[in-house]
This record gives C-alpha cells, sequence and structure tokens, in this order.
C-alpha cells in the first residue's frame, strides 16, 4: 500500500530561505517547474541523482549548496515500493528498496546537516506502512519506512541541541501514479479510511509546510500521519 512520491510542491520558503526536496524524478521539465513551487524563493535548481547510490545523493546536496549559497531545509521524498509474498522476493529488488528508502534518506541527511544552522529543519516522507500494514506483500516496503520513523527519532535527538529538527511525515493512501484512487488497491484501502476517500499531495505538502515553518520550531522526533483516519 505505497503512498508513492507524496510531495508535488516543496515547502513555501520565505525570503533567504534554501531548500532541498529529493523526488522521483520525472522529466527534465521538472526543473522548469521548480521555482513557481518554491513560493516566495528568488530562484530554484533540479539536480537529478540517484537515491540509491550514496555518494550521488550526498553530491546532489553539495551542488545544491553550492547553486543556492546554503541550506536551511531538506525534505527526504524520493522512495519506490513493490509488492511480492516473501518467498517470491528477490533479494535484488530488497536491496533496491532499502538503498533508495533507508539508505538515501541516510546518505542525504549526513550531507546536508553541516550546511544545516539553527532553526534547520530535516523532514523524511515515510509511510503509515511503519505502523500498519493491511495487505500481504508489502513488508519489505514497510520495514523500509520503519527503518526511516526509528532514524528520524534518533537523528532528532542527535541534533536537537543544534537547533535542528527531524520529522517524519506518514502520508496513508494518496492519489499518485504509485497508488491511484482507482488503483488496484483502492478497494481495500477506501473502507479502511475514516475520511471514506484518498488523500491528495497538496495535503501532504501541507504537512510538510507546517514543519518546515517556525510555528514548528518545538516540534522534532514526531510522525505526522496525514492518512484520513486510516491508523484509527
Amino acid at each position: 500500500m505505497p503512498s508513492g512520491p507524496a510531495v508535488r510542491s516543496p515547502a513555501r520558503l520565505t525570503s533567504g530561505e534554501t531548500a532541498a526536496a529529493s523526488r522521483n524524478w520525472v522529466a527534465p521539465s521538472a526543473a522548469e517547474a521548480e521555482p513557481a513551487a518554491c513560493g516566495a524563493a528568488d530562484s530554484a535548481s533540479a539536480v537529478q541523482a540517484d537515491s540509491a547510490d550514496a555518494a550521488a545523493a550526498a553530491a546532489a546536496v553539495d551542488t545544491t549548496v553550492a547553486e543556492l549559497g546554503g541550506l536551511d531545509i531538506l525534505v527526504n521524498n524520493a522512495g519506490v515500493a513493490s509488492g511480492a509474498l516473501i518467498e517470491d522476493f528477490a533479494l535484488e529488488e530488497f536491496d533496491r528498496i532499502v538503498n533508495i528508502n533507508v539508505r538515501g534518506v541516510f546518505a542525504a541527511s549526513k550531507a546536508a546537516v553541516p550546511h544545516l544552522g539553527k532553526g534547520g529543519r530535516i523532514i523524511n516522507i515515510g509511510s503509515v506502512n511503519a505502523d500498519r500494514v493491511p495487505v500481504p506483500a508489502f513488508s519489505v516496503y514497510a520495514l523500509s519506512k520503519a527503518a526511516v520513523a526509528g532514524f528520524t527519532r534518533g537523528l532528532a535527538r542527535e541534533l536537537g541541541p543544534r537547533g535542528i529538527t527531524v520529522n517524519n511525515v506518514q502520508p496513508g493512501p494518496i492519489a499518485t501514479d504509485m497508488n491511484p484512487a482507482d488503483g488496484p488497491l483502492a478497494d481495500q484501502m477506501t473502507p479502511l479510511l475514516a475520511v471514506g476517500h484518498y488523500g491528495h499531495t497538496s495535503d501532504v505538502a501541507s504537512a510538510v509546510a507546517f514543519l518546515a515553518s517556525p510555528d514548528a520550531g518545538y516540534i522534532t522526533g514526531i510522525a505526522l500521519n496525514v492518512d484520513g483516519g486510516f491508523l484509527i
């Protein structure tokens, strides 16, 4: 029950702030959309890298810092999922999911921390599947998102004294290319939602924007569920 690349626009920035947001690459034209998505940002840059490659993920952060002059917010949003029962789950696919969903988050965060000062933000995009897996065949995806949840809490403790907050947004069923509202899982997922329908990427983006804002300066180490009541 993957939520997919859930944030379609990064947090809106106040003047002078710089953010890096990882996401699944769709097409080179994505670079043209980033300036408008960044709200008050004076400039934007799209850097393509393979999140499964730790060196490439780190280089993407460094390139962003060099091009934009600093870093205030990191959003770890790139992610993948696939489903299969454990007897049929290839080790190569296990490695791919863990490398992107877990190793990529670690690598980007590690690269970002030296550039983040007091008031900095790291926002990870996890999944409610870290806490509930209502259908079979998604154990590896759940494993990867549970790892992100644990990493968020540990890193929040580590970076708190430096004035950097670390939080985890956990989407439930969100209508994306990976998990469309009329897709094969919809009949099983929709009845589990208190609101009775899939969410939208804008719902997740709004949660990210809040956690990136000054209003969330005393919030760290949490999992913010954007799930339409999926975990009730």
